[in-house]
Formats: C-alpha cells, sequence, structure tokens
C-alpha cells in the first residue's frame, strides 16, 4: 500500500507539470517585413477558392534540430482573408526538389489565430498555431507545414515570406517547398514562384525549466512520502 501510494503521488504530479508546462520557440523564420523591396507571399490555404485534400496549397519551411527534440507545436504567419477553423500539418524529412522525401507526422487539429500587428497587399497577418502535438525526431534537416484550413471560407490565405528578421534556431536559405496540386506545382522549390528565401513560421518544444520543475517536485515528493509513510 505504501509503494502504491507513492506511485500515484509521482503519477499524480507528472501529469500536474505536463499539463502546465510551457513550450519555448525552438525555431522561427522571421519576421514579415512589409518594407523589403521583396516581401511577398505564397499560396498556403485549404478554402472554397483553392482547395484540395489535405489541402489546396502548402508551403514547406525547413529547420535544423542540433539534437533529438519534441515538437508541441507548429505554426505559420499567414497573410490572410480567412478565419480558419482548423489547421492540417506535417512534418517532413528528406524534401528536395519534386520530391516530398518521408512524411514523418502528420494531423488535423484545432489552431489558434493571433494577430502579429504587421500586414500587406491588404491582409492582415496571422499566426495560425496547432498545438498539443507530441512528435519526438533526432538531429538533422526536417520541414513542415501548416496550412489553415475554412472550406467554407471565400477568401484568401498566403505564408508570409521573411528575411530573417528575429529569426531564432537555423535553417538552410532557399530550400523551401511548394506544393499544390491545384497548381499543378510537385515540391518545387518555393524560388521558382519568386524570391523565398523562407516562410515565417516555427516550432516550439517543450520548456526546459518544466523538466527540471518536474525531476525538483519529484524528488521533493518522495521525501515528503517517506517520511510520512515509512
Amino acid at each position: 500500500m505504501k509503494k502504491l501510494a507513492l506511485l500515484s503521488l509521482f503519477a499524480l504530479l507528472f501529469f500536474t507539470v505536463a499539463a502546465n508546462a510551457a513550450d519555448t520557440l525552438y525555431f522561427y523564420a522571421g519576421d514579415f517585413d512589409p518594407n523589403n523591396p521583396n516581401a511577398n507571399g505564397l499560396a498556403n490555404e485549404n478554402d472554397a477558392i483553392v482547395g484540395g485534400n489535405p489541402y489546396g496549397a502548402a508551403t514547406y519551411q525547413n529547420f535544423t534540430a542540433s539534437d533529438a527534440i519534441k515538437v508541441t507545436g507548429l505554426f505559420t504567419n499567414n497573410l490572410s482573408q480567412n478565419t480558419p477553423d482548423s489547421g492540417y500539418w506535417e512534418i517532413r524529412s528528406g524534401v528536395s526538389e519534386g520530391n516530398g522525401g518521408t512524411l514523418i507526422a502528420s494531423g488535423t487539429g484545432a489552431v489558434t489565430n493571433t494577430p502579429t500587428g504587421r500586414s500587406g497587399f491588404g491582409y492582415t497577418e496571422y499566426t495560425n498555431l496547432v498545438s498539443g502535438l507530441g512528435v519526438s525526431l533526432g538531429s538533422g534537416q526536417y520541414w513542415y507545414a501548416v496550412v489553415p484550413v475554412c472550406t467554407t471560407c471565400g477568401g484568401r490565405t498566403f505564408n508570409s515570406n521573411t528575411f530573417g528578421l528575429n529569426q531564432v534556431g537555423t535553417n538552410v536559405p532557399n530550400q523551401q517547398y511548394f506544393n499544390s496540386s491545384f497548381f499543378g506545382a510537385n515540391f518545387t522549390n518555393a524560388n521558382n514562384e519568386g524570391v523565398f528565401q523562407a516562410f515565417s513560421g516555427g516550432v516550439y518544444v517543450p520548456e526546459p525549466s518544466s523538466l527540471i520543475m518536474l525531476g525538483t517536485g519529484l524528488l521533493a515528493a518522495a521525501g515528503v512520502v517517506r517520511r510520512r509513510l515509512f
């Protein structure tokens, strides 16, 4: 009974900390700069105008994982006329011209839509975030997409481009891809569609401090249980 009580307390503490753990920004390609002469955006949408299964058009941004990570959230910053009701996401490896590489994980989930305070070409930019993911990745190069979905919306959505303003983490510039059966594109380098060094968006991982707090909390709990039960 004493061991059972100890394990139960540890499990309760673990799930409490895990549920309240914050995420940290592991990679961010950078801000959209509407004053840059090459400011632009590329179709990234699934709506009543550009539709398909699982999307009408998708942009793929790469990032470098320097060590093993667990991805908890993905987002793209999109110049949009729509308010998406969900977000389709993917993580891939080995993407190249005309080659989608290997699909590691994908899904459709709830999306949060937050204005960035930026705009361009008559569109307002929003951060479209899918969270609650738990995708484990080893070190290496990966590509991700987050496509805002609103199949009844009659507007357009474009993933903002960026040239690294306020970037976090690392990626390979000019190795971003565009895929759309609607537009007849098969994982073509985005620079074939214009100047797209990178797409604005990012990757979240668990907050490291939450792991420290978890370990400290477990040790403290062990001491309390030992004093009370032994």
